[in-house]
């Protein structure tokens, strides 16, 4: 504040202070032109020039005279400074109050910024309500907001976040204060809530409200926004404690996107602790490149021949023992590190099946989020080249959803591995809603069918349709089709008729390290490979 104001004195006030002097000066000009006048009117000069000192006089009118024309000046002088005065306090009073605005207040917003937010809550917490009463601390995170941003630019950005905070407005009530905390995270205070319910019609209020996207220039951008919830005194009397709740819960709410509305309950702290441990693990395995890579077989569906390995990586940690992907890989795409993790895993993997007879094949997954990554085929054929294994050899895993959202980005990557020999595969077939024209576009070479249909497919009948047709569809695309999480003699004896040329699960094998799965396919381990053609 204080170097805001002395910004301000050095600036408008200077301009200020120069004027006066300005119009000072001339004041005295003034005064000096009017005495000379009057001397001239009473011949002052002549008067003193020709009479002797006892002699000269001046007549009582005319010291009146000049009397009054000196005050008159001198009053005009004092009530201009006055009012210049009174002027000067008035600016810099407002422009003490302007700094006041603006270190209380989010410039782009409008909102209150995180330091009235710290100290309207610490006010707030000064009093304790009364049960069944509570102040509710709501914490709101806007998803896919970066992607705005990346795709359509910052002042597009800035738009959203100026609706977002009129649409909060509108959902809380009148003196629940909004805050903007920075980025797109923003905060409510609730005061005197009615218990967890009176907080849960506010929280779903703001999720109703920022439900529709928002129209900036005929375009429209949908948001959507997480709301993790603390309240007070239950979850605690401190503004960094209840804070941080509601933090732990908004994290809850953004990864499990349900309802987008989380209470804290005290089991999050417990989960929160273990993400902490995964992150630092995985951080600590990126740096020593130190994942394990586990080796799952793919066989004929008749079970007479190893196809190939499906390649996944592993982390370890000393408490937590080894750890599979599912809880890890979502982690390090928060991080930054899914790039790298990927890169290093499938470099395991690639060295690994380099040693195979040359008709087994390498599956690997390629997490969607890479699928933006335009650099990172070229890097799948470098790491190839690096360890020695043949394109051709090597089998791409995508999951299907994330081909099908991200369409356009897949072709352009996936062409240049197509053609170096690399096949591409739909992971998850059947669950990502594709469209005979994208599968096309694509030019897929295998599609995996979804655990969930196999297991399913024998009590369920609209299962035992919907993998009937997902075979039929791979067949008439002249796809090779694979059937995961395949377990039980009449699943393999079904999927057989149904023309299914490939299985994986438990009845062909589990999860093997890189020793185990070279001692399989060694000529003299006895087992069956599947030969070239």
């Amino acid at each position: 504040m204080q170097i805001a104001l002395a910004g301000y004195d050095s600036l408008k006030a200077r301009v200020l202070r120069n004027r006066v002097k300005i119009f000072d000066a001339g004041l005295v000009l003034i005064f000096l032109g009017v005495a000379a006048l009057f001397a001239f009117e009473v011949d002052v000069f002549e008067n003193e020039a020709g009479l002797p000192p006892r002699q000269q006089t001046i007549e009582l009118d005319e010291l009146l005279v000049l009397t009054t024309l000196t005050m008159c000046c001198v009053l005009f002088y004092t009530w201009r400074r006055a009012r210049d005065h009174k002027r000067e306090n008035a600016q810099r009073l407002a422009a003490e109050q302007e700094v006041l605005t603006l270190a209380l207040q989010d410039p782009l917003t409008g909102l209150p910024n995180r330091r009235q937010f710290d100290e309207a809550l610490t006010a707030a917490l000064k009093v304790v309500p009364s049960a069944p009463e509570a102040h509710a601390i709501f914490m709101v995170d806007l998803n896919g907001f970066k992607k705005i941003n990346d795709v359509h630019g910052h002042p597009v950005g800035d738009e959203v976040l100026i609706h977002v905070g009129a649409r909060l407005l509108r959902a809380v009530r009148e003196n629940d204060l909004v805050a903007r905390l920075g980025g797109d995270e923003f905060a409510v205070i609730a005061r005197n809530v009615v218990g967890a319910e009176g907080a849960s019609t506010i929280a779903r209020r703001i999720v109703e409200n920022l439900g529709p996207p928002v129209a900036i220039n005929g375009v429209g951008h949908p948001v959507g926004a997480g709301v993790g919830i603390a309240l007070s005194p239950h979850d605690g009397l401190t503004a960094i404690e209840l804070l941080r709740k509601a933090d732990v819960a908004l994290y809850r709410a953004k990864a499990e996107r349900s309802t987008g509305i989380r209470f804290f309950e005290p089991e999050m702290d417990a989960r929160l602790h273990e993400r902490d441990a995964l992150e630092r693990a995985l951080r600590d395995a990126v740096e020593s490149d130190s994942f394990v890579i586990r080796f799952q077989p793919t066989s004929l569906i008749g079970g007479d021949g190893i196809a190939g390995f499906e390649a996944s990586p592993r982390l370890t940690h000393p408490v937590l023992g080894e750890i599979e992907p599912e809880r890890f890989l979502p982690i390090a795409e928060e991080t930054g590190l899914l790039g790298a993790l990927t890169e290093q895993s499938l470099r395991k993997a690639c060295a690994a099946a380099a040693s195979w007879p040359p008709t087994v094949r390498l599956s690997f997954n390629l997490p969607g989020p890479l699928l933006l990554d335009a650099g990172f085929g070229p890097r799948i054929l470098a790491v190839a080249a690096e360890t020695g294994l043949a394109p051709a050899r090597l089998d791409v895993e995508i999951d299907e959803g994330a081909l099908m959202r991200e369409a356009e980005a897949a072709s352009k990557l996936l062409t240049p591995l197509r053609s170096a020999g690399v096949s591409i595969v739909a992971d998850h077939f059947g669950t990502g809603y594709s469209d005979l024209k994208n599968l096309h576009r694509l030019k897929l070479d295998r599609v995996k069918i979804d655990g969930s249909f196999i297991s399913a497919m024998g009590h369920d009948r609209q299962a035992a349709v919907m993998v009937r047709a997902l075979i039929g569809i791979g067949q008439g695309l002249d796809l090779e089709v694979i059937a995961d999480g395949v377990v039980t003699e009449e699943q393999r004896t079904t999927l057989s008729l149904q023309g299914c040329g490939q299985g994986q699960g438990a009845l062909y094998g589990g999860q093997v390290s890189a020793e185990e799965a070279a001692a399989l396919v060694r000529p003299d381990a006895g087992g069956a490979i599947v030969t070239a053609g």
